[in-house]
């Protein structure tokens, strides 16, 4: 009985939404609950800027704590990745690179907005099948998860236009297949469409 009025209940709502909006409210209840991939952005501003904007990306020199062994500059290449898909002028630093030279080269080649990222902490919980059975420890199995920081400064004044931090999350059913990279795009992508206000 129980059972029939849950379903009962879902139809009815269901009914009163669009198939996108029911689909994404899913979506989000079913990542929070940690069975699929979900992530969270906190940003310090709501600052959108234009869609001309030149956009120059750099990583950091700091290693993510938790997992040291991430590549040195997965998190300006997935930003990339991201940027690219919504700015029509986009570079990325081709190393890591400190602020201060991250900003110099920003300069050199005209560039409006710096935007500046840290892969602060990572956590790959299981990495692969074939990981997890050589290990044989129980404790290795579990979720993913990675922390981002990202400034955004505008290159001529050096002025911080946004400061977010996002974390990631690997979800249950998808935890064999990925490492705390593999959670970057999605919220580099999200994020990006917001600074131009989608």
């Amino acid at each position: 009985m129980r059972y029939a009025l849950m379903l009962l209940a879902v139809l009815l709502l269901s009914g009163c939404m669009k198939p996108s909006d029911l689909q994404d409210q899913a979506g989000y209840y079913l990542g929070d609950a940690g069975v699929l991939n979900h992530y969270r952005i906190k940003r310090s501003s709501t600052w959108v800027i234009q869609s001309d904007s030149k956009l120059y990306i750099a990583q950091g020199h700091f290693l993510p704590v938790g997992n040291p062994y991430a590549r040195p500059n997965v998190v300006a290449e997935e930003a990339f990745a991201a940027a690219v898909e919504v700015f029509p002028v986009v570079r990325r630093a081709q190393q890591p690179l400190g602020l201060e030279e991250a900003l110099a080269e920003a300069r050199s080649f005209g560039y409006d907005y710096l935007l500046y990222t840290r892969f602060a902490a990572a956590d790959d919980a299981v990495g692969s099948i074939e990981e997890w059975e050589e290990s044989g420890q129980r404790g290795d199995l579990g979720l993913d998860r990675g922390v981002l920081q990202l400034m955004l400064l505008e290159v001529g004044t050096r002025h911080l236009v946004d400061f977010a931090r996002i974390e990631t999350r690997g979800g249950f059913l998808q935890f064999y297949k990925a490492s705390p990279e593999d959670l970057l795009r999605p919220p580099l992508q999200d994020y990006t469409g917001q600074l131009l206000g989608r």
